[in-house]
């Protein structure tokens, strides 16, 4: 058996997986750009994988493959994997350079500075240990004193990883597959294999939101596929590889979806279409009344999963949009009439329909709630419509539905597009932020002039210092910011932690307030006094939700006030070109900045004396919420 990736589309050939050195690298790159939307057979793997390691200027791929540094630590085998996480690296955006570290020395290597693993110094540290290194393979007499000491090594290895190399550290969970001893009843010996198995995963959970560790849950994929699809008896008494060869891919595919979570690539918006897709039958043809929806049929059922599901990812914070081929007004009375409809008009960040182009309304939906295209992702019952959506818009996620409407919550739920890594209240309540921002949007095309417009939104921005409540969210937001984001520097909990308990340093965090409600934390700054006497500010991010308000000025005001503070004269500025942040390439000049230089990176330098003027925030009231108000 095997993991069947069904969200996929799959290809018997895809003719540019192929390790032909002739093949371009302006066509591979080309080509790569597609690979989001297959499901690669076993040796279109290999053969992605060979081509990709044959890169040796990895700058040519700048904007489709970013380089990232993966080690991969255990006690069996695990070479077989390495292939699988580099092509579906590719699949996620990443030109994966891996290290392997030797046959069960991962304790020696991340605690021996002289180890490849330090030479390696990589960005992510995946551990992968099998369950009989976990627990070992006889009934335990002391299961929790076992555990205990299990536990308490991993905590030291995570937690020399992070420090030694601030990576993100990414912790396999057990895998399910020793045997029972009792049957259903396995409880009743807390000391078996499998019992201890299960409650060392509950451990892991428990201790993966307390270190900052991200979870590779493939128990629970093992609960969906079964075990037979991941492993393999005899290939792990013969070699003692654990996950299967057949369910590598699938395993890359749950690893590379932390790692592109953590990096902030996961997508905010679930675009709908309506007709056969949120209820059954055509709208404009069968009347409200006459759609098939609620309970009492099979059919009506398995729309409303699909509508309850869609409800509750935008209750832990994915934006929920529409997509249709509709009289807009006839689409939407289903939303205000029908009596079983789950998802109502107040839950849906915008609404398109219309009979245009289904990729030209994406764009529309993604400009509306300012978001890139890459952000969405795409559920329409026709083939047609998704396959031209797949090759107009490649970066727009589309999964391949099943025939049976029961099937597409499953289905979607499988894909993994908006994989989190923690919930935060701003998470919650981000409908409700980007339905004012909408309500601010028309109210600045309702005939006022700007001044007049900034003036009634009555803006106040309150700012505080890195704190313990805050640093969730400020982890969050620095590791999901692409395009209002100076340098796109990354930090882990750890270093978040850290800076909030240096008071040396400039680490501070702003929110927006107006008459349309609580914008959130829109901006992160973090700055260090250096020997000369200027701060240099190594992230200056924002939410592009502010963008246009004057938010630039007043936190400068702010920032430039608090580097007096501590002593300094000027303000360093840096801005790092990506393929996402080009918006802000004009940041730094537009606020009074002088450029100094520019590095071989490509990096900018910018300078601001302190003794000049600060640009006038107009309209804006700042207030730091830790004390004095300005």
């Amino acid at each position: 058996m095997r993991t069947r990736l069904d969200w996929l589309l799959t290809s018997a050939d895809i003719p540019y997986l192929t390790s032909d050195e002739s093949l371009s690298d302006a066509v591979l790159v080309e080509q790569v750009r597609q690979l989001g939307q297959y499901e690669l057979g076993f040796s279109q793997v290999f053969k992605l994988d060979r081509r990709l390691r044959k890169i040796t200027d990895p700058a040519r791929y700048a904007g489709v493959l970013t380089p990232l540094r993966l080690a991969v630590l255990g006690a069996s085998t695990l070479d077989h994997l390495l292939p699988a996480l580099r092509a579906v690296g590719a699949r996620h955006g990443f030109l994966i350079d891996c290290y392997l570290a030797e046959y069960g020395q991962y304790l020696r290597e991340i605690a021996d500075p002289t180890s490849g693993l330090h030479a390696f110094a990589p960005e992510v540290v995946l551990i992968a240990l099998d369950t009989t290194h976990f627990v070992g393979e006889q009934i335990s007499d002391a299961p929790d004193a076992a555990l205990d000491v299990t536990m308490d090594r991993l905590r030291s290895a995570w937690r020399t990883v992070i420090e030694q190399f601030g990576a993100q550290v990414i912790q396999q969970t057990a895998l399910p597959r020793m045997l029972p001893l009792m049957g259903s009843n396995e409880h009743a010996l807390p000391g078996s294999p499998a019992r201890m198995a299960t409650a060392l995963n509950a451990r892991l959970r428990s201790a993966a939101t307390d270190e900052g560790i991200d979870l590779l849950a493939i128990d629970d994929a093992v609960a969906i596929d079964g075990l037979d699809a991941w492993h393999d008896p005899v290939l792990w008494l013969k070699g003692k590889q654990e996950v299967s060869p057949a369910a590598a891919q699938h395993y890359a595919e749950l690893a590379l979806r932390l790692v592109s979570a953590r990096r902030g690539r996961s997508a905010k918006c679930l675009v709908l279409d309506l007709d056969n897709t949120l209820w059954g039958g055509v709208i404009g043809d069968d009347g409200v009344n006459g759609i098939v929806l609620g309970q009492g049929s099979a059919e009506g059922e398995a729309y409303l999963s699909l509508q309850r599901y869609a409800l509750d990812l935008m209750k832990r914070g994915v934006l929920l949009a529409v997509c249709s081929k509709n009289d807009e007004a006839v689409a939407r009375e289903a939303f205000e009439r029908h009596p079983d409809m789950i998802l109502r008009l107040e839950h849906i960040t915008s609404f398109v329909a219309n009979w245009d182009d289904k990729p030209t309304n994406l764009s529309r939906i993604a400009d509306e709630i300012g978001i890139g295209l890459d952000s969405l992702v795409f559920v329409d019952d026709n083939p047609f419509e998704r396959n031209l959506v797949r090759r107009a818009l490649p970066m727009v996620r589309v999964p391949e539905l099943p025939d049976d409407a029961a099937l597409y919550a499953r289905t979607l739920a499988r894909a993994g597009y908006f994989e989190a890594l923690a919930l935060t209240e701003e998470d919650r309540e981000r409908t409700a932020l980007y339905a004012a921002n909408a309500a601010r949007e028309k109210t600045r095309t309702g005939g006022l002039d700007i001044t007049s417009y900034l003036e009634s939104l009555q803006m106040v921005l309150e700012w505080k210092r890195f704190d313990a409540a805050g640093q969730q969210r400020i982890v969050q937001l620095v590791n999901k910011t692409n395009q209002f984001n100076l340098t796109t520097r990354r930090y882990s909990d750890a270093e978040i932690a850290a800076l909030i308990a240096d008071p040396h340093l400039l680490a501070l965090q702003f929110r927006l307030r107006d008459t349309f409600g609580d914008n959130g934390v829109i901006a992160i700054v973090i700055g260090r006094l250096t020997p000369g006497g200027e701060v240099d500010l190594e992230t200056w991010l924002m939410s592009c939700r502010v963008l246009g308000r004057g938010v630039e000025a007043a936190c400068l005001a702010v920032i430039a006030a608090e580097a007096k503070r501590m002593g300094a004269a000027a303000l360093f500025g840096r801005y790092l070109p990506t393929d996402r942040n080009d918006m802000v390439r004009e940041h730094y000049p537009r606020l009074g900045f002088v450029q100094i230089d520019v590095a071989t990176d490509g990096e900018t330098h910018w300078r601001f004396d302190l003794d000049r003027p600060i640009p006038d925030a107009l309209n804006i009231r700042v207030v730091d919420i830790q004390g004095t108000s300005a």
